[in-house]
């Protein structure tokens, strides 16, 4: 059994992929829930986000975990495999401490992807597949994303997605304090958005999200910075010609602003300019709009163009970053290998037991049958001997045969470094 990590992310695949593949909250909470769903993976966390779904499974092999990841969602394997990446083990390691870490991020260092991560592997302990060592990995990833936060310079500026938004605002409109922003939909991502352009002071910023009660809870955060107005979902559309920037990221399975939407609100609002920005997988906005004058349609991947301007001060900080995580990565492995040698040993020790008491008790039978004692004591010492030396010379024997001599080389001079510590005086 190895651990894998297997995905696709915005590096590797389209928009239009990535939409076929997202998994919500929901979606995995009833996949998990039914086994034969689960197609064997019985130990598993699924991260999905506008930018990556990737599975982390220990598995037989990395293409149970394509398929499941291809029939799922009912893609062609092969056209999957085109646009995914795998890693196994250590590098399976390294990719999710990275992950963790914001380094693998569209926007370098952002600091949501670490709070996607945790509720990815909540989801799964919740749905009870997830197990003591798959939990270790994970909690260590955690640990090395909150060094790479206080110890480097990763997370210091302020550049996220949200950020990108409201540096494309600024681009689009020269005057930041006239503009009327509407978010569509509270969660994570756009609450950052409203965020950035009340501290950019924007006039006021429309909260348009399906619970009021989350809604509220954003105006009140921003309340203090910027004129807020809270919109009930139902009136969506018919308040789209009040905005002059809108941000949408509902996770909704189908699109929740049209074509006719947007045309409507533009001939309402005397077509003046609208920036649209889509942060959602799938998409919230019918991508037809970007054919209407006046309207500016931003996707997740356009995005990058604005990204790339904010990661300077970031990218130095990153080399570091990754050297610490190489370091952590290396820890971590070497406490599973001890851990498994510890089991190992363990093992070795219960053989050992065992041989002793079955020779043991055959020597007894013999002197309690009249043998000479001192006859049966030799020869239950070289019977021991034997049998606990017979398996590793065996090994030593095969690694002499091997073609790459490096195996019996180090089994050799270990082998005689531990005669050479026996041999030496123990200390009274």
């Amino acid at each position: 059994m190895s651990f894998f990590a297997l995905g696709v992310n915005h590096q590797t695949a389209s928009v239009e992929l990535r939409e076929q593949i997202a998994f919500n909250p929901e979606r995995l909470k009833d996949l998990f829930a039914v086994e034969s769903l689960r197609q064997n993976l019985n130990d598993m966390v699924v991260v999905s986000t506008c930018n990556r779904t990737e599975v982390y499974a220990m598995a037989e092999n990395a293409d149970m975990v394509l398929n499941w990841l291809a029939q799922t969602n009912g893609i062609d394997v092969k056209q999957l495999s085109n646009h995914v990446y795998r890693y196994e083990n250590t590098d399976a390691v390294s990719h999710l401490m990275r992950v963790a870490s914001g380094l693998d991020s569209l926007m370098l260092g952002e600091p949501q992807i670490l709070g996607q991560v945790k509720t990815a592997l909540s989801i799964a302990k919740d749905a009870e597949i997830v197990s003591q060592n798959l939990n270790q990995i994970f909690e260590y990833a955690f640990y090395a994303a909150k060094r790479v936060r206080s110890e480097t310079a990763v997370g210091s500026h302020a550049v996220s997605m949200g950020y990108a938004v409201a540096q494309l605002a600024l681009q689009v409109f020269s005057k930041p304090e006239q503009l009327t922003v509407m978010v569509v939909a509270a969660g994570e991502m756009n609450s950052l958005v409203a965020k950035h352009l009340a501290e950019m002071g924007v006039a006021k910023i429309l909260i348009c999200n399906r619970s009021r009660e989350r809604a509220e809870k954003l105006a009140q955060e921003i309340a203090h910075r910027v004129e807020v107005e809270i919109i009930p979902f139902d009136e969506l559309t018919t308040q789209l010609y009040r905005a002059d920037v809108i941000s949408s990221c509902t996770g909704s399975l189908h699109q929740v602003i049209a074509y006719a939407d947007v045309k409507f609100a533009l001939k309402k609002r005397r077509y003046q300019q609208m920036l649209m920005v889509d942060l959602a997988v799938p998409r919230d906005i019918d991508p037809k709009v970007e054919s209407l004058d006046g309207v500016y349609l931003y996707g997740v991947d356009d995005l990058q163009s604005v990204i790339d301007e904010n990661l300077a001060q970031r990218r130095q900080a990153a080399v570091e970053a990754e050297v610490m995580v190489n370091q952590l990565v290396t820890q971590l492995v070497t406490q599973q290998k001890v851990k498994e040698a510890g089991g190992t040993i363990q093992q070795f020790r219960e053989h050992g037991e065992e041989q002793r008491q079955m020779e043991l008790s055959h020597a007894l039978e013999r002197i309690q049958a009249g043998e000479d004692t001192q006859h049966v004591l030799e020869d239950f010492a070289h019977r021991l001997t034997q049998k606990l030396l017979h398996p590793s010379s065996i090994l030593l024997r095969q690694a002499a045969q091997d073609e790459d001599p490096s195996h019996f080389e180090w089994m050799k001079e270990n082998i005689q470094d531990i005669f050479e510590q026996e041999r030496k005086p123990k200390a009274k």
